[in-house]
């Protein structure tokens, strides 16, 4: 049977995932946000982040046009959340959640060493109607040796929902996509 459902939690049906920590740099310190709002654009490398003047770490993003999408996978889900729940303000983020910064190549930002992958990223565009911030990746690391993979996505209400296993369709869909994509 279909249950009318609140229009103020219908994002809980469709909230994307993974949730990321977004590491920036204001030229004095490093901070960390979780973010759960993001998409892929395209087949490019090529992300988007919904955020504003809300967050702490707004400021030195629009500032450095620079940060790094660290993916943390589910035995990191408590540090997260924390990172989520506290202002960079006045929280040194990495020291307190027991996170290790590591320098990155391209951009001020650090990469987290704990996290499964990591992203260093440029913002080529801010779509301030919508507090969306789009982003290039400029490099990409990915922690092979780590034995836990799974990725956790926020529902939008508290509540999260962990990786399971992969379905490979591949081939059937590569026989259906135009070259070169």
């Amino acid at each position: 049977m279909m249950k009318k459902m609140p229009l103020r939690k219908v994002f809980t049906l469709i909230e994307s995932g993974p949730v990321v920590l977004v590491t920036t740099n204001d030229g004095r310190q490093n901070n960390i946000m979780t973010i759960s709002w993001t998409m892929v654009v395209d087949f490019t490398p090529q992300f988007a982040i919904t955020t504003g003047p809300w967050n702490y770490s707004f400021a030195a993003l629009k500032k450095s046009k620079e940060c790094v999408l660290a993916i943390p996978t589910v035995d990191l889900i408590d540090q997260v959340v924390d990172v989520g729940t506290c202002s960079g303000a006045d929280t040194d983020k990495f020291e307190k959640f027991g996170l290790t910064p590591v320098k990155g190549k391209y951009v001020c930002a650090s990469l987290i060493k704990e996290c499964l992958a990591n992203i260093e990223c440029k913002v080529i565009d801010i779509i301030k109607r919508h507090n969306i911030v789009v982003l290039e990746a400029l490099a990409a690391y990915f922690d092979t040796s780590r034995k836990e993979k799974r990725t956790i996505h926020a529902v939008g209400d508290g509540t999260f929902i962990v990786d399971g296993r992969k379905l490979d369709r591949r081939k059937m869909m590569h026989a259906k996509l135009p070259d070169g994509v």
